[in-house]
């Protein structure tokens, strides 16, 4: 009996203590409630501050959830290095990637591995893309601390190619201004993010293979016009007889091992002579539009705007005969007008609202048959929403940061010196007189430069492999001569993938090695880069000697005639000549363009 009054006792207590649980959780919803009204709880930055570093750092808070999470991401607020036009560097002039070796992630404690150490990791059979914590220790999986707190902060954005494009967009709470996404560098990490476990997937570079699978499989279903029209037919005819074009052997003027197919480009090149009819836009004040830049690093895009707008034979006045539609802005000034990203597309998106409003053409395709020709760094950025249909001939063709293959084309980055004599001779020594293995000088851009000194800067005698060189007369005479006398020529990427040292050992013979994971190459919708260049991957410079080494003196006379030959399709003139990068550049549009038509 006495165990029963006690067992009836305990339940008692329990209630009790159960009741006075519920009615404490009751009123405490109702005071948090009340205090949510009043925006004294919730998610809000309490700290943002601009580091030594250009980064800003925002801390963020919960006091409902009693998690704080610090969140650090790139600003791009810092201005570009100013433009020195006899720089024999001869790199794009950019601070964005300066601090790029060590970025955060939104994950407390936690950050991306230094490029030197993962490189040389994988001597050790570490994993390529991996996040390390500060004790360099390997972490595959990346968790937020509180998703629910980061939801409206943060987005996890995936390029469309297998690619990270940007890894993080965050948004302040200020309606004026807008986090810029972070530079994530993809060479040691490029997640694409799984929305269903948060869980990064870690993918590797995009191979020419790779490349040559997302050209084939680019869906342009999303880019039929609106309504049929005669030069729609036009395009279609002409695709169909490309596709059937009759197979040649030789030719006195093109070289058919630098091309992927010689018999098409050729049928195809010789089309675009007779059929394609461009207009030019006249819209658009001096000096962004209508003003090409000449000289500099930034040069191909003025010299294809000066060139286009002063063509007879493709340019047409009347819009309804033209079959493409050209935007001629120059990227470079418009940076240079303009102090930040945003203020640069909302004036693009009032350029296409007016052309888009005086004319009809844009609407019938949302811009899928108009074209821009930009070099300047920022380009694909500031074009990405504005002229997101377009086709876009951009010089920072990153197949990992929003260049779409199969429907932008790459501008090769050509250094003009005096436009009285673009070319700038190259005097390349014969194969036989080229007693360097491999030569690179210049800046220490970007995050790979130092490691490839760190690996072979004065180690062997035949790797000529230097930092900056002197400015002077003297300077810039070695540097034309390591050039010419090197059997390859390092052309290593800077703050972004592209570099103009391909197109200038090209000039000189020199067989170029492009060390740029993720770099589209110029026009490699048709040419053949491998039968006149050398890839190696950037977690393989401790190994670049020996690769070289490696390739049989049979196999590097044909690379060196592959240059020769290719050499052509590099050159600007005053006045176009076949089959010259003029004509190379526009070719690259149409086929794009072409490879877009479908029969309505």
């Amino acid at each position: 009996m006495k165990l029963r009054l006690m067992t009836i006792r305990r339940l008692l207590i329990v209630g009790v203590l159960v009741v006075v649980i519920v009615v404490f959780q009751c009123c405490w919803t109702t005071y948090k409630s009340m205090l949510d009204a009043d925006g004294s709880s919730g998610a809000f930055p309490v700290a943002v501050s601009i580091s030594e570093n250009s980064e800003n750092e925002g801390v963020y808070r919960s006091t409902a959830n009693n998690v704080m999470v610090n969140l650090t991401f790139a600003s791009h607020s810092e201005e570009y290095a100013s433009e020195k036009e006899a720089d024999l560097d001869h790199e794009l002039e950019s601070n964005r990637g300066k601090n790029s070796r060590e970025g955060h992630l939104p994950n407390k404690g936690f950050k991306v591995g230094i490029h030197e150490d993962a490189i040389e990791g994988f001597t050790q059979k570490r994993p390529k893309y991996a996040l390390v914590d500060d004790n360099h220790n390997i972490q595959h999986n990346v968790q937020f601390a509180s998703q629910e707190i980061l939801s409206e902060d943060i987005k996890i954005l995936d390029a469309g190619f297998g690619m990270s494009d940007e890894f993080l967009v965050g948004k302040e709470h200020s309606t004026a201004s807008r986090i810029e996404s972070v530079e994530m560098e993809p060479q040691l990490l490029e997640p694409k993010m799984d929305a269903s476990s948060n869980r990064s997937k870690l993918v590797w570079p995009t191979s020419m293979t790779h490349m040559s699978s997302l050209l084939q499989s680019f869906n342009s279903a999303s880019m039929r016009p609106r309504w049929s029209s005669r030069p729609d037919r036009e395009l279609f005819s002409a695709k169909l007889e490309i596709e059937n074009a009759r197979v040649i052997s030789n030719s006195s003027e093109l070289y058919a091992p630098v091309f992927l197919n010689v018999s098409k480009f050729s049928r195809s090149y010789a089309l675009m002579e007779r059929k394609l009819k461009v207009f030019v836009y006249r819209e658009g004040a001096k000096p962004i539009f209508h003003q090409p830049k000449m000289r500099g690093i930034y040069a191909s895009e003025g010299w294809f705007m000066k060139l286009m707008e002063g063509n007879k034979r493709f340019s047409v006045k009347d819009p309804r005969k033209a079959h493409l539609f050209y935007l001629p802005f120059s990227s470079q000034i418009l940076r240079a007008t303009l102090p930040n990203q945003k203020q640069m597309e909302q004036y693009l998106e009032k350029y296409v609202e007016l052309i888009a409003g005086k004319y009809r053409f844009w609407n019938r395709t949302d811009g899928a048959d108009h074209f821009l020709v930009a070099c300047h760094d920022w380009a694909s950025q500031i074009t990405r929403q504005p002229m997101k249909g377009c086709i876009r001939s951009l010089c920072n063709s990153n197949a990992a940061k929003g260049f779409q293959i199969g429907k932008d084309t790459t501008l090769p980055v050509t250094y003009i010196h005096s436009v009285m004599n673009p070319l700038r001779e190259f005097i390349g020594k014969p194969p036989s007189e080229r007693s360097i293995l491999a030569f690179f000088a210049g800046n220490m851009h970007g995050y790979l430069r130092p490691i490839l000194l760190k690996h072979w800067k004065n180690k062997e005698p035949d790797m000529k492999i230097f930092g900056p060189m002197p400015r002077d007369l003297e300077g810039k005479k070695l540097y034309m001569e390591y050039m010419n006398s090197s059997k390859y020529c390092i052309c290593a990427r800077g703050h972004e993938v592209h570099t103009p040292r391909i197109i200038e050992a090209i000039f000189s013979e020199c067989v170029p090695v492009i060390i740029s994971d993720n770099y589209v190459p110029p026009f490699f919708e048709v040419l053949n880069w491998e039968a006149f260049s050398v890839f190696v991957l950037e977690k393989d410079i401790p190994s670049l000697r020996n690769m070289l080494l490696s390739i049989s003196e049979e196999k590097y006379l044909a690379l060196h005639l592959g240059v020769k030959k290719v050499r052509q399709h590099f050159l600007w003139h005053k006045v176009p000549v076949k089959y010259d990068l003029f004509h190379m550049i526009l070719h690259a549009v149409w086929n794009n363009r072409l490879s877009q038509i479908r029969p309505r």
